[in-house]
């Protein structure tokens, strides 16, 4: 995949990332927050953190799915025929 495709799909997710963060920690105090029955360890801004790169890597896995779907079959079959064969 070349940069620019990259960049399709990195940049929109780090906005979708920043935005569902914002809308997730106006709702939800990462101290009140647990994990398996435990309270988190760390602190807010570790939470924080780590959340916007969960939300982040999902972002980027949509993307390039969406981008992988698109891919026209002379794409995907790097320019060989896409004729059925003669019997």
């Amino acid at each position: 995949m070349d940069a620019r495709r990259w960049m399709w799909i990195v940049w929109p997710a780090f906005l979708a990332a920043a935005i569902m963060e914002m809308v997730v920690f106006a709702f939800v105090d990462p101290l009140d927050m647990r994990w398996l029955g435990a309270s988190l360890d760390g602190s807010r801004n570790a939470v924080y953190t780590v959340a916007f790169f969960v939300f982040w890597a999902v972002s980027v896995i949509s993307g390039m799915m969406t981008v992988m779907l698109g891919r026209s079959a002379s794409d995907l079959n790097q320019g060989a025929g896409t004729e059925p064969l003669a019997e």
